[in-house]
């Protein structure tokens, strides 16, 4: 089949990008690599699959050097010509649609970039699978859109209409407007909410890079909340196997849908929400811990307050992913972080913006 894969310079995407590719599928890859984190480690992606930077030009589609089914294009997603230029041309058959603009503290200081690529950009893609007859829309959702849901664990099935921050706003907002297309125009589309996934060519803003780097250097390493919050941590490995596991069985409308008393995860629409996560909350200072054995050494940490925006805790409930595809996240904390340190030492010299 042939994909398209935006936000392919990112951390999932590179990722799902890879796998498809090396089963055997056609690809297309799509990014504006943004500097929202420094650009070198979204370059050193892109050429692990025969990207070079000096061949990246704004709005042209070109090929790798090392798959003969991968070709990549720099463009904005919320720029409706190129676009639809791209998806007329490419005659895809499926989407999976990860580019946005992320970061939930980023957000709350600069909320114009997430209204224009995250709900503007987003728009655009959806319409664009509508317009040419995508076979199923698979896109990037979040466990931040939870917000002030103490119900524990978090389920596809409760509702999650009490956003914290901009960005699950924006998140919240696409799974309603996907739903709007599936329901008036028969698009499958299936929302995918991902929780804390990390590992290698993991994206620096977040707290796994953050940590490994204060630890590897001897930096001291602020602890939010004293380190009583807890993460549903999710290697990327498992990420990759639901998504593409998703992305392969298109969305359907449920037979079991009932309108008096809606589940929202679900639609008489060819429509599915499903959480991706390990189901396995830890508290970060036994994650940091862990982090501290895996690199040897100890760091000093500094204790201070929740940030604005942070969700205490995240629990993620993956039974409906479970009974639908017998998705099992198969790596384990302490595997998975190895994996992770492990690459991290091998890298560091090479990461620039680390």
């Amino acid at each position: 089949m042939k994909v398209l894969v935006t936000g392919a310079a990112g951390f999932i995407g590179f990722h799902v990008a890879k796998q498809l590719i090396e089963r055997g599928d056609e690809v297309v890859g799509l990014d504006n690599i943004n500097n929202y984190y420094d650009i070198n480690l979204k370059l050193k992606r892109l050429f692990l699959l025969g990207i070079n930077k000096d061949e990246i030009k704004d709005n042209t589609l070109i090929h790798s050097n090392i798959y003969k089914n991968y070709k990549f294009i720099k463009v904005n997603i919320e720029d409706e010509v190129i676009t639809g230029s791209l998806f007329h041309k490419e005659n895809f058959d499926f989407v999976c649609h990860l580019a946005a603009q992320a970061g939930v503290r980023y957000s709350i200081d600069n909320p114009q970039i997430y209204i224009k690529t995250n709900i503007d950009g987003f728009f655009n893609i959806l319409n664009c699978c509508k317009e040419f007859n995508i076979k199923h829309f698979v896109y990037a959702s979040s466990s931040s859109v939870y917000g002030l849901n103490a119900a524990i664990p978090f389920r596809t099935s409760d509702p999650a209409n009490h956003p914290i921050s901009i960005y699950a706003a924006t998140k919240k907002a696409n799974e309603l407007m996907a739903h709007t297309y599936s329901y008036l125009f028969k698009l499958p589309t299936t929302g995918l909410r991902f929780f804390t996934v990390y590992g290698p060519w993991g994206r620096p803003d977040m707290s796994p890079m953050l940590f490994a780097q204060a630890i590897s250097k001897g930096e001291i390493l602020k602890v939010f909340n004293y380190g009583n919050m807890e993460r549903d941590f999710t290697y990327i490995d498992d990420i990759v196997a639901g998504t593409i596991k998703i992305l392969d069985n298109p969305a359907a409308p449920s037979h079991d849908f009932d309108t008096q008393n809606p589940d929202p995860s679900v639609s008489l629409a060819p429509y599915r929400i499903y959480n991706i996560g390990s189901s396995s909350p830890v508290k970060l200072i036994d994650y940091i811990n862990i982090l501290e054995a895996a690199f040897g050494k100890k760091v000093q940490k500094e204790y201070i307050d929740m940030q604005q925006g942070d969700i205490l805790r995240t629990y993620s409930d993956v039974s409906p992913l479970e009974k639908d595809f017998n998705y099992k996240p198969k790596t384990s904390l302490v595997n998975g972080i190895g994996k992770f340190v492990e690459w991290y030492k091998k890298y560091e010299k090479q990461i620039l913006i680390l």
